[in-house]
């Protein structure tokens, strides 16, 4: 398994996936008064197939978790990784699963 480094950078309003210091994907969101939206995720193609989307994922769920953040998930990459692990529905609200199909 690759080293994947994931890091907030809050000022771009996403988290960005490392691996030996080179950009390898990213997830986008943007921080509501009640809950945390991601709205874009992408994995730069030289790094596809190596794990970076899910690792973000997980990353990022936790990180909401963590906070406590309700999580909307607008980005599909998102939506569809929260289908596939359903231990993380308890931080996307009903209406949320709802309108994204979870």
């Amino acid at each position: 398994m690759t080293d994947i480094t994931i890091t907030d950078k809050p000022e771009l309003h996403r988290y960005e996936a490392t691996i030996g210091g080179e950009l390898a994907g990213y997830c986008e969101y943007n921080v509501l008064s009640n809950a945390i939206m991601f709205t874009h995720t992408e994995v730069l193609p030289a790094f596809e197939g190596k794990g970076v989307g899910s690792a973000i994922a997980r990353h990022v769920l936790d990180q909401a978790r963590a906070k406590g953040q309700p999580v909307i998930p607008v980005c599909q990459f998102i939506a569809g990784w929260l289908r596939k692990h359903p231990e993380y529905l308890d931080i996307v609200q009903p209406a949320s699963r709802r309108a994204f199909n979870i």
